[in-house]
């Protein structure tokens, strides 16, 4: 199968994804919404990873770090532990940003 670029078009008010913050970007997950295949993966076994990850509503992230070229994978700061994800199935998690931030 096909990478598909999983594009959340309609985001509630106020929600971001994770896939599209810097360094820096910190907040709450509100939502784990994977919407098509990804690296072969299908949606609901990518939805089950993260949450087995962590990833879970109420949980507290923040980007740490980016790769050096194309700023891909991210690192995580995801309660009190570390994650290195790819921005492509970062795109699922679905935060409330820091409004101070």
């Amino acid at each position: 199968m096909a990478d598909v670029d999983v594009s959340v078009s309609a985001l509630p008010t106020g929600l971001a994804s994770l896939a599209d913050g810097r360094r820096g970007f910190s907040g709450v997950i509100a939502d784990v919404r994977a919407s098509a295949t990804i690296g072969g993966l299908s949606a609901s076994e990518l939805e089950r990873r993260l949450l087995e990850m962590g990833f879970v509503e109420g949980a507290r992230v923040e980007i740490l770090h980016e790769g050096f070229i194309g700023g891909d994978p991210i690192c995580v700061g995801l309660d009190d532990m570390r994650v290195a994800l790819r921005r492509r199935d970062a795109r699922s998690v679905l935060v409330r940003p820091d409004p101070l931030r």
